[in-house]
């Protein structure tokens, strides 16, 4: 408890920040979701409050995630009563629980850190493009969408056309000054004011923002913001219809198959996200703390098993919000839990003040956030990292901006399982030239995928030449492989070719060679 009190200077106000990030994306993809808009801010602060306090990570922020938008929306078209997708909910908690036990977070290790780092990229650019329509006011589409598909037809670079159509000039007047106080808060001279350090850039942005469409309003009737422009929170006039945003599940639906099918596909799909957000947070930790991901999958079961029973959308670990939170100077978890605790104080005391939030400052944040995430210097790091890293880096984004978060992930970790292949299948044949004398030094894992080179090397040793078969170096031999060499044995004194094996005689596997029949 001490470490968090002592750390209550960077946490707090951190946790405006994220609050900030985190009311129009609880919003938004409540919206894009079909649920209730007040389903989003219950996630919200569930996955603050109930996740931040159980989960290991210092730095994660959980709430509703954009990656399951498609199916809670089908979900919900499916089951059509929305007390019986809090069942399923619930279920897909439980079901998380279970594989905390099982220790199934043991997935997310396997994960490349150039997919890691492309992710993270790919969700710095879809920051960018798709709040660069809230900026200019266009707000057709629902904030935090992250497809490249969108629900109305458009798509990631579409949707960026028609700003030029619709552009709010209040909104753009008002997003290009909340990205200059942002950048300016960034200055050296700025940052060497401590007292300026203590109050987050983005909360002057939002009131600076609010101040300007007032004076809109004021000076400029009919040229301030429109309401479809602003943020729009359900606002409860008293304490018992506050009460009333929160929704129960109804159990009577438990028996209902389509139920527990959405429940597994939520569970599993909620899971991997929190492991990959888990694994790409932990990357941007400068203090280089490692979440226990076990840990994390039970923290993530119970965050969504309450958020299931008082009405709230699915939760995982979001990247977004996670990295708004280490860029604001987060240390501990307390961080998170702050930002439920203003969600939800907010949403009951001021929610008609939150509501005169113009949309396009909370687009400038997100767009500062997401050129943090993708800067230029990270894709020159892993251009000079060489062809296996920066191919699948690469491929990863590509594939996450035309597609989603997860299959995006799925095409970056097959294309980085090709260059570890390939890294291995070259490394483990050497194969010397010197004046009609071979050597032939099997290393390390010699697997089935190494016979084609094996076999074509063995083919191009000329007549009336020697080799050298080493294969004291390698801890695994496949059979296939040894089977070509043996084949080679077999025929080399047909074109006079002298052959030495050398064999360890601690591994088993070499002994399966024949002896040569001639030296």
């Amino acid at each position: 408890m001490k470490k968090y009190l002592q750390n209550v200077g960077s946490d707090f106000p951190a946790s405006i920040v994220v609050f900030l990030v985190a009311l129009p994306l609880c919003l938004g993809i409540a919206l894009g979701s079909g649920a209730p808009l007040f389903s989003g801010i219950i996630a919200g602060m569930v996955g603050g409050i109930i996740i931040g306090a159980l989960s290991g990570s210092h730095l994660s922020v959980s709430g509703p995630a954009a990656g399951l938008t498609a199916i809670v929306f089908a979900a919900i078209t499916k089951l059509q009563v929305y007390e019986a997708f809090l069942v399923a909910v619930v279920i897909a908690g439980f079901i998380q629980m279970i594989l905390g036990f099982l220790k199934a977070g043991i997935i997310g290790d396997y994960i490349p850190n150039s997919v890691i780092k492309g992710m993270l990229a790919a969700i710095g650019l879809i920051l960018i493009m798709k709040q660069l329509p809230h900026f200019f006011g266009y707000d057709k589409d629902y904030v935090g969408d992250e497809t490249f598909v969108q629900g109305d037809n458009e798509n990631t670079f579409s949707e960026l056309f028609n700003i030029f159509n619709v552009i709010t000039p209040a909104a753009a007047i008002i997003g290009a000054i909340s990205m200059f106080i942002l950048i300016l808060w960034e200055t050296k001279s700025f940052k060497s004011k401590k007292w300026l350090t203590l109050v987050p850039g983005p909360l002057v942005v939002v009131l600076a923002a609010v101040f300007i469409n007032v004076a809109f309003q004021s000076s400029s009737p009919g040229f301030q913001l429109e309401a479809k422009h602003l943020v729009s929170l359900p606002i409860a006039e008293t304490p018992a219809m506050f009460v009333s945003f929160f929704t129960f599940p109804d159990f009577s639906h438990i028996s209902n198959s389509q139920v527990w099918i959405s429940g597994l596909t939520i569970a599993i799909v909620a899971s991997l996200e929190t492991l990959l957000g888990i694994e790409a947070v932990d990357k941007l930790d400068p203090f280089k703390r490692v979440t226990p991901t076990n840990r994390e999958l039970k923290a993530q079961g119970v965050g969504n098993m309450v958020s299931g029973l008082i009405g709230g959308l699915p939760l995982t670990s979001v990247i977004v919000r996670s990295s708004a939170n280490v860029m604001a100077g987060a240390k501990t978890k307390m961080s998170a839990i702050f930002h439920g605790l203003l969600l939800l104080l907010s949403v009951f005391f001021i929610p008609k003040i939150l509501n005169l939030i113009p949309l396009s400052a909370l687009a400038a944040i997100l767009i500062f956030t997401g050129y943090k995430l993708a800067k230029v210097g990270l894709f020159k790091d892993f251009y000079k990292r060489g062809v296996d890293q920066f191919v699948p880096f690469v491929v990863t984004i590509v594939a996450i901006l035309f597609t989603d978060l997860l299959v995006g992930i799925v095409i970056g970790i097959l294309v980085g399982l090709f260059f570890m292949v390939r890294s291995n299948f070259k490394s483990s044949v050497l194969v010397v030239n010197d004046d009609n004398k071979y050597l032939v030094r099997l290393r390390k894992d010699v697997s089935f995928l190494n016979k084609p080179i094996v076999k074509r090397k063995l083919e191009e040793v000329p007549a009336n030449s020697s080799i050298l078969i080493d294969a004291t170096r390698a801890d695994f031999i496949d059979k296939d492989v040894i089977e070509e060499v043996n084949n080679f044995l077999k025929h080399a004194h047909l074109k006079n070719i002298k052959v030495e094996i050398k064999k360890s005689p601690t591994k088993p596997m070499h002994s399966l060679f024949n002896d040569p029949v001639n030296f």
